[in-house]
């Protein structure tokens, strides 16, 4: 695959970078990357994603730019209140990146949705804010053996994992945990969506240019407030109820 006299100098510093260059480019350009929840995580990456030349981007989100998004969710402006989130994602990223293809879902992951959005990508990012699209996305992702990057932050919190058919992110979070809170009650800072969304899409361009080691069955923690990072391992559950025997 060749590249145009405009993408060449739109990915120079990528063509020139060791781990990526040219091959490492045309794999980019060949992706197809799911983002579930167009919020504060799902901002920054699909930015990200879009300005790495990733060829083929999907958003899915039911929910509608709101003012009080507009204080982490980057991808917005103040004239997109009241549209819906995947619409007005998908238009920044074609304005971001003509080059590319990108295209919004305005409604939820769930059951009836799940296979039909994941078995035609080659890799999921899930940015949303509740367990139980977390875990219908994670089920999605075992069922047709696609690598999923979950992200979730709180406070002044965030954590990163990369997870394939085992484990799966059902061994790490077995059940809904009965103290979760939401950001809506507990808050967040902006700027911790911003690093921990950059942190996921950056695992997202290094699984597709099979750069480095990705985060593949492990998890990282961010303390924002003590500026203090720690990578634990995630062990396959064998009693998982979803990727377990």
């Amino acid at each position: 695959m060749s590249f145009t006299d405009e993408e060449i100098e739109r990915y120079a510093r990528h063509l020139v970078l060791r781990e990526v260059g040219g091959p490492g480019q045309q794999k980019l350009k060949t992706a197809s990357v799911l983002v579930v929840g167009a919020g504060g995580l799902g901002s920054p990456v699909a930015l990200y994603l879009a300005a790495a030349g990733v060829g083929a981007i999907f958003l899915a989100d039911p929910d509608v730019v709101d003012r009080s998004n507009l204080q982490r969710q980057v991808i917005y402006g103040e004239d997109d209140i009241g549209r819906p989130k995947a619409e007005a994602a998908a238009d920044r990223l074609a304005s971001l990146n003509p080059h590319i293809f990108v295209a919004g879902y305005n409604g939820a992951f769930d059951e009836a949705t799940a296979d039909e959005l994941v078995q035609g990508v080659d890799l999921v990012l899930d940015g949303t804010d509740n367990f139980e699209t977390r875990f219908a996305v994670n089920a999605a992702c075992v069922r047709h053996g696609k690598p999923l990057i979950s992200g979730a932050i709180g406070r002044w919190t965030g954590q990163v994992g990369v997870f394939g058919r085992r484990p799966c992110y059902r061994c790490l979070v077995p059940e809904i945990p009965p103290d979760a809170e939401t950001c809506v009650a507990v808050g967040v800072v902006g700027a911790l969506a911003g690093v921990m969304g950059s942190m996921m899409a950056l695992e997202a361009i290094k699984l597709i240019a099979g750069a480095g080691q990705p985060l593949t069955g492990r998890l990282l923690i961010y303390d924002a407030l003590a500026g203090e990072t720690r990578t634990v391992k995630v062990a396959g559950d064998p009693d998982c109820p979803v990727c377990g025997p």
